[in-house]
């Protein structure tokens, strides 16, 4: 069987500061922190992302 080559193509804002995940050919947008400080950690089994931790902090006034 021959495989067809997709060209698949998704356009961002570059003017937004954001995380995105591919996996099997699907996007999704990662939030960011809800207080603007933090992480997020992508945990990877048999070479596909499977789920984000999120790490956040609450900057001291």
């Amino acid at each position: 069987m021959a495989q067809q080559d997709q060209d698949m193509k998704f356009e961002v804002s570059l003017s937004k500061n954001s995380t995105f995940i591919v996996k099997d050919g699907i996007i999704k947008e990662i939030k960011a922190p809800p207080t603007g400080f933090g992480k997020q950690i992508v945990c990877w089994s048999n070479g596909k992302p499977t789920h984000v931790e999120f790490n956040y902090t609450e900057p001291i006034i």
